[in-house]
């Protein structure tokens, strides 16, 4: 019993490391952040300064952030990378779609894709992420997908 009470403790005490361990992404051009994973590392700022790509270290895990113009309207651009995507042979097993945002996940072989979609504030600009993972890290990628999910928000 005591065994069982010092690794519940030794548990506990580490969980608000964990949760320091997150960094933050603002980006300037566009007016959006995200908190970024601790273990992520970033290949710099985009030439164009629309986002950022992060890798995990030492694991095929992959995370894109970025803004962009919704030149036809946000529900188009939602659409238009849906498509895409299916045209790349992803199955599509996840996804919901409201005015202000999207999200959706797929599968293709031994890997897992999540992206999010959110409708900046002046209302033809967004801002996303793609995270792409292997199945076999699906259980311990969940609760940093929902992280970053509330994470995502322009500056108004």
């Amino acid at each position: 019993m005591r065994a069982l009470i010092l690794i519940l403790f030794a548990l506990l005490a580490t969980t608000p490391a964990l949760a320091q361990g997150w960094d933050h992404y603002d980006n300037g051009r566009f007016g959006y952040g995200i908190d970024i994973p601790p273990g992520f590392v970033s290949g710099g700022e985009s030439d164009n300064g629309d986002g950022q790509a992060f890798a995990a270290e030492g694991k095929p895990t992959h995370l894109l952030v970025w803004g962009g113009h919704a030149l036809e309207g946000f529900e188009a651009e939602v659409t238009q990378r849906m498509r895409w995507d299916g045209d790349e042979a992803w199955n599509i097993t996840y996804q919901a779609t409201t005015p202000r945002w999207a999200s959706w996940s797929a599968i293709k072989g031994f890997r897992i894709l999540y992206q999010r979609m959110v409708l900046l504030c002046d209302g033809s600009s967004y801002a996303a992420f793609r995270a792409e993972y292997s199945v076999t890290d699906s259980a311990a990628m969940d609760p940093v997908i929902e992280r970053l999910v509330r994470s995502l928000r322009g500056e108004c």
